[in-house]
């Protein structure tokens, strides 16, 4: 794909990848690389295998991932580029791994003040039983993995009998259960360290599954959120906590849970978030007067001071 010549790197839009999320992926990356291009030279690659992909090249390029899930999102992918010497957009191998990881995102971001739900984490083989899920947090719980986006293998629960099968579903990997929070469910983009606007999600069904996330016309949003001003600054200093928590870098999407009671709780952070027009992160960014072109470009800007700066260091 052909950009506007500027003085400067290429941007290397890296889409596809080898998880569950990978469609998802492709249409992030075609919708930024056509936004990047109106600013830079800018290539869309199909990342089709866990590793760097043929033609990328860190000495001219600076790389904008949109990649999600397994690999992508996992700091798999950051580590190659770190080994490379490329510089890329977005958190590091460290932040990316900890911030796939639910449960350690609990941890960090708890130990700041930020509200998270009582949970228990298990691995498959070694699955609580549902008598004791339920005495531990109750029957109206959610039950996921805790390494997955885009609500992969999420299962909401409200019952002993729905426990008992989405218990006996884990197949496979790390997972978690958490007491369910009732409420309305919340999304803040985070640009630069700062939060922007907060987005109200109201699926149809109730739930925000993978499916009222993709199908179109199962979910309404409200950006912005319906909210007063002191419950909003709330959010959004606890979005930017969670942030720096984290070590988060340049931007990322952080998801909370506003209790029946007006008190948010974290559900996750997402470092590498869907990128299209009408995801959540560019609503968010829509609330603080940024359109996706706008948006993009800002998001892969400190990744392009960050390749000048080290060419400018290994100057003689």
């Amino acid at each position: 794909m052909e950009g506007r010549p500027v003085n400067g790197p290429a941007i290397a839009v890296f889409a596809g990848g080898t998880s569950a999320e990978r469609e998802v992926s492709t249409g992030s990356g075609r919708a930024c690389a056509v936004a990047l291009a109106r600013s830079f030279a800018t290539r869309l690659f199909d990342v089709a295998a866990d590793a760097l992909p043929g033609g990328y090249d860190p000495a001219r390029q600076v790389v904008f991932s949109t990649l999600h899930g397994t690999f992508g999102e996992d700091g798999g992918m950051q580590g190659l580029l770190d080994a490379a010497g490329g510089a890329y957009a977005g958190s590091g191998a460290a932040s990316s791994a900890l911030t796939m990881d639910k449960a350690l995102t609990k941890e960090a971001v708890a130990a700041r003040g930020v509200r998270v739900a009582d949970g228990m984490v298990f691995d498959a083989g070694a699955a609580p039983s549902a008598a004791e899920v339920a005495r531990r947090l109750g029957h109206r719980v959610v039950v996921k993995p805790n390494n997955q986006g885009s609500s992969v293998g999420l299962s909401v629960v409200g019952d002993m009998a729905g426990l008992e099968t989405a218990l006996g579903a884990v197949a496979r990997g790390r997972w978690m259960v958490e007491r369910r929070i009732e409420g309305r469910e919340l999304s803040v983009g985070i640009l630069g360290g700062s939060a922007m606007g907060i987005v109200e999600i109201r699926p149809a069904s109730g739930v925000y599954d993978y499916a009222s996330k993709y199908t179109k016309g199962m979910t309404e949003y409200l950006a912005p959120a319906p909210l007063d001003g002191p419950l909003s600054e709330t959010i959004r200093a606890a979005a930017e906590t969670a942030f720096a928590a984290c070590g988060c870098r340049d931007y990322a999407r952080v998801d909370f849970m506003l209790s029946e009671q007006g008190e948010p709780f974290l559900l996750e952070i997402n470092t590498l978030p869907g990128m299209k027009e009408t995801s959540l992160l560019p609503m968010s960014a829509r609330c603080a007067g940024l359109d996706f072109t706008a948006l993009v470009k800002e998001m892969v800007s400190p990744a392009v001071e960050r390749f000048r700066s080290g060419i400018a260091s290994r100057r003689p």
